[in-house]
């Protein structure tokens, strides 16, 4: 799938509208006219790319640092940051962290505000949504997250603790952004699992030697609780079973606040829905609809009326799961 981006969007990503050339293909630049050079990837999977300053800098906030704190010196000296001076006075980057398959990918949404996902892994894909949040990309970011949430769905499901930990090298504000969509099909039960167990080997004092909860003692929770506390509020809690909630929930609840544990106790026992803490299934069953009227949070709410049920119950993948069609369409000329 080819991401051409809005027209809204275009003053910000056209390069064109910035007074600089649009390559279609960035091998047709002459090497001469090339004054920086990327060498990505590590190991026998290293590439060398080469580009023009303007455009980098014109196109990533983190090209337009770097280059304007180092350009304008009359030499370059080996740092830790890597720049280099190269043979033909070309600045040179080193950037091992970033797979070739995925700065190539950058470099051409750089020279042409284009992306072309159709035929990339997911792994490329994660990859590339964590590149494009160190180059300060913001826009590619935006569409990258979009599309490996909505096109990559099977994907996330089979590597959700993988997911976790890309995501979470990355500002936190990141995965709390993961998490809080709506749109990310996964079971709730898979999120919660996946969870504990990131937070386990992020958590000092526990990982693979003490994953074991039966040998910790108050300490080791706090120190899980602390870990997870911006992130419990996320979990669907009402759209784990009663019997996922005991068996794999319940174990933790030291690390649930206080405020929460009791409210989601009462909706297991008595079946009262949380008054704070309840957010829209994430498993699929809200409804796109194409409709200047009815927005897509409110199909579900239309489907409980339908089915005699109260408007703010919880939907899940044991539910009926309804379509709806736009059968009037206007087209203003």
């Amino acid at each position: 799938m080819t991401f051409p981006f809005p027209v809204s969007l275009g003053s910000k990503l056209a390069v064109k509208s910035l007074g600089y050339p649009v390559l279609t293909n960035t091998k047709r630049a002459k090497k001469e006219d090339c004054n920086v050079i990327i060498v990505v990837g590590e190991n026998q999977n290293i590439r060398e790319f080469r580009a023009h300053s303007y455009i980098l800098r014109a196109r990533s906030p983190y090209f337009r640092s770097a280059l304007l704190k180092k350009e304008f010196q009359s030499t370059f000296i080996a740092s830790a940051d890597g720049w280099i001076t190269s043979s033909d006075n070309a600045i040179k980057f080193k950037k091992p962290n970033i797979d070739p398959v995925v700065f190539e990918i950058i470099l051409r949404y750089m020279y042409t505000g284009e992306v072309d996902l159709t035929n990339t892994s997911g792994m490329n894909v994660l990859e590339l949504l964590v590149a494009s949040d160190e180059l300060l990309l913001k826009e590619l970011f935006k569409h990258v997250q979009d599309y490996l949430i909505e096109k990559q769905k099977n994907w996330i499901q089979k590597n959700f603790v993988l997911v976790l930990h890309s995501v979470f090298g990355l500002e936190s504000y990141i995965l709390y952004g993961l998490l809080e969509r709506n749109d990310l099909q996964i079971e709730e039960i898979v999120v919660w699992d996946s969870l504990i167990k990131w937070g386990i080997e992020q958590t000092p004092g526990l990982g693979i030697r003490n994953s074991d909860r039966n040998k910790w003692n108050n300490r080791n929770f706090e120190a899980l609780k602390k870990t997870l506390n911006k992130f419990i509020p996320l979990i669907r809690f009402v759209g784990i079973s009663p019997s996922e909630y005991f068996y794999k929930v319940r174990p933790y609840k030291a690390i649930i606040p206080n405020r929460i544990h009791e409210e989601i106790e009462e909706y297991y026992y008595k079946g009262n829905l949380p008054r704070t803490t309840t957010l829209p299934p994430r498993t699929g069953i809200i409804q796109k609809i194409e409709s200047c009227i009815i927005k897509p949070n409110l199909s579900s709410i239309i489907i409980n009326w339908i089915e005699r049920k109260d408007s703010n119950y919880n939907r899940n993948r044991k539910d009926t799961v309804y379509n709806f069609d736009l059968i009037y369409v206007e087209i203003v000329m």
